[in-house]
């Protein structure tokens, strides 16, 4: 809970009374490496708050079966279908462990009511899916800008924690690109 609220502080001024209420708003959850924490066509009850392990966010392609990987998240990030959980409506991919990962929720209702007994939190997640939305915004003007090795290494530069955690397929299905290629790119840099 402490990095979590360490986080929040960065961005807004909670008193100890407040702390205490928002405390009171979270459960504790622990999933297995393979386990699921969100499955397509469930809707998404929970916001998630990662305080250690790695998920993988994809969706199957009904054409050729492959995962396309829409997001992977580690230690202090979210991890959320966000349109399911604020609609509370159907989600259309799916959210997967990678490693043994403990999470912080919040339910949809206990969301709501937290916003308004503390208005800085409304501040807070403002801030959070203003920085998601603008990661977003970049990550697709990058795919369509940067050729497949540019994309690689800006990968590499701007999320070094996931790529030494994450295995280079499932990098390779987020950026858009084959595993050979990677495995290419990974064999012409120790040659050189």
């Amino acid at each position: 809970m402490e990095t979590l609220i360490q986080s929040i502080s960065q961005h807004v001024k909670l008193s100890p009374e407040e702390i205490s209420i928002f405390k009171s708003f979270w459960t504790e959850r622990v999933l297995e490496k393979g386990e699921f924490l969100l499955r397509n066509g469930d809707i998404c009850r929970h916001d998630s708050y990662i305080v250690s392990g790695v998920l993988k966010a994809f969706c199957i392609n009904s054409e050729n079966g492959n995962e396309e990987i829409l997001f992977l998240a580690i230690d202090q990030w979210w991890a959320t279908d966000i349109l399911s959980f604020s609609q509370q409506k159907v989600s259309i991919y799916n959210i997967q462990a990678l490693e043994k990962t403990r999470l912080l929720q919040i339910s949809h209702h206990s969301f709501q009511k937290m916003l308004q007994e503390i208005p800085a939190m409304e501040r807070y997640f403002r801030i959070i899916l203003e920085s998601y939305l603008g990661t977003m915004e970049k990550r697709i003007v990058l795919n369509h800008m940067y050729k497949a090795e540019q994309k690689y290494y800006h990968f590499l530069e701007t999320y070094p924690g996931i790529a030494s955690r994450v295995p280079q397929y499932l990098i390779a299905s987020y950026l858009g690109i084959s595993p050979e290629f990677i495995s290419r790119i990974r064999k012409k840099n120790k040659s050189s």
